[in-house]
This record gives structure tokens, sequence and C-alpha cells, in this order.
């Protein structure tokens, strides 16, 4: 196999982004996650986003590193910045729906890190 070079590299990069929708949400599934509920926040998710039909993914990830802040959540918005929700609950999860996703305002009293880069 031949080794991969730099250019190799973004070449993969730039068509795995092709591949990544512009709206999605991560929940942090890790063992600290889980142990934080966040399985019923994923889960919340899942269902709001059905119900009320809109076009984003929802998907699990790994630990992010904050487990003090547990449920982690990660919100993408085309047009807004990527950001990190913190202590998500059921509760949290719907008003991030509601105020983020729905109407493009960021919930500022959860968030725990904020990508100022538009996706």
């Amino acid at each position: 196999m031949e080794r991969l070079k730099a250019q190799d590299l973004k070449k993969i990069k730039d068509e795995q982004k092709l591949k990544t929708a512009p709206n999605w949400i991560r929940v942090g599934l890790s063992s600290c996650g889980i142990a934080a509920g966040a399985q019923q926040v994923f889960d919340i998710f899942s269902e709001e986003i059905k119900k009320r039909n809109i076009d984003m993914q929802v998907k699990r990830c790994g630990c992010a590193g904050m487990c003090y802040a547990e449920p982690l959540v990660e919100v993408s918005v085309k047009g807004l910045p990527t950001v990190f929700y913190g202590k998500v609950n059921e509760a949290v999860a719907v008003k991030i729906i509601e105020e983020h996703i729905i109407n493009k305002k960021l919930v500022n009293d959860h968030i725990y890190d904020v990508n100022v880069k538009h996706s």
C-alpha cells in the first residue's frame, strides 16, 4: 500500500465534508455521558427532530473531554456557529430545538464552547 501524502488526506477530508449534512446534532454517548443521562437526551432529540420534520441528522459520538458538563451536545446549523451545549436534559434539548435550530438563536445559559467558523 502506498503512503498517503498531504494532498491525499486533503482530498479525503474534502470528500467527507461533502457527505456530511450541514445541519447535525452530536450527543456524547461515552460512559460518562450515558451515566449523566445522554441516552435519554439522544432519544428526545431523535424523536423531536422526526416529529417536527426537521432536516437534521442526530448522531452519536464519544467523549469530548468535558465530563463535568455531561450530557454534552454539539449542534451545527448552517449559517450559525457550531456550539457545544452542556448539562443538557430533556427540557434543555427541546429548548435547543425550538431556539437554536428553529429560531436560529443560541441558548446562552447552556453554552460550553463555540466554534465561530460557520459550518
